[in-house]
């Protein structure tokens, strides 16, 4: 594939070592001085390509992808932190018959976490004892908090605990930013006489870049707005 690639920080540049090593092209490069472009300057950047990858920051998701429909390339976003545009930005990719995929976390592992952390708490809801908690852990400079994932998790624990309650359960979330942390979840169940906890950790970006690149592969051809999680089950239920 020939893959375009908008931002080129710490991630923009994983992507483009690993996509290489799987013998894609890497097209073209929006890095930190063309993100001030205008969207048609960005879709003349993209025409050509066969997809495109956003890691770039939450107020420029809209424009990139609005220039991804304009150039007809479909785009994978894997920045976060946006989701309160979630719904105009899936209006952009809908009346431009666009194709778009997102994930709180495009790492597969984590992916699978979701999984783990659904069938658990499903478990749990036939045990009221059992309290359940988040935490997560991330680098000082990640900007948002609880990051997406921990959100999605937490709509996931929610969702499969709420089976069984007269109402709706909230599960609470903790979040620490601090040095390095690449990520870490976890889904905590503690009862009166112990506690069980589901983690995991995250020990590079390379995960997410890897992620992003199988995302690409993916979308090419298809219509309509993904998420991540969608590519992951479609594996898993072959």
């Amino acid at each position: 594939m020939k893959i375009a690639l908008i931002g080129y920080g710490a991630m923009g540049k994983i992507v483009a070592r690993l996509a290489v090593e799987r013998g894609h092209e890497i097209a073209g490069v929006l890095g930190s001085r063309e993100l001030g472009l205008s969207e048609q300057e960005i879709a003349a950047v993209l025409r050509g390509s066969d997809v495109a990858i956003d890691f770039t920051v939450a107020e420029a998701v809209r424009r990139n992808v609005e220039a991804a429909v304009i150039a007809k390339v479909p785009i994978v976003v894997g920045t976060t932190g946006w989701n309160e545009q979630r719904q105009e930005i899936e209006n952009v990719v809908k009346s431009g018959n666009g194709a778009m995929v997102f994930g709180a976390n495009f790492s597969i592992g984590v992916n699978l976490f979701y999984r783990i952390a659904d069938f658990a708490a499903e478990l749990f809801a036939k045990f009221p004892e059992y309290e359940v908690f988040i935490e997560e852990q991330h680098h000082s400079r990640k900007k948002d908090a609880p990051s997406g994932t921990a959100l999605k998790l937490r709509d996931i624990v929610e969702a499969s605990l709420s089976k069984r309650a007269d109402e709706g359960v909230r599960v609470p979330v903790a979040s620490t930013r601090a040095g390095n942390i690449p990520g870490t979840h976890r889904v905590g169940f503690d009862g009166p006489a112990d506690q069980i906890l589901l983690e995991h950790s995250a020990r590079s970006r390379e995960g997410f870049a890897a992620g992003a690149i199988l995302a690409a592969e993916w979308i090419v051809g298809k219509t309509g707005i993904y998420e991540f999680t969608d590519v992951v089950d479609e594996i898993v239920d072959v």
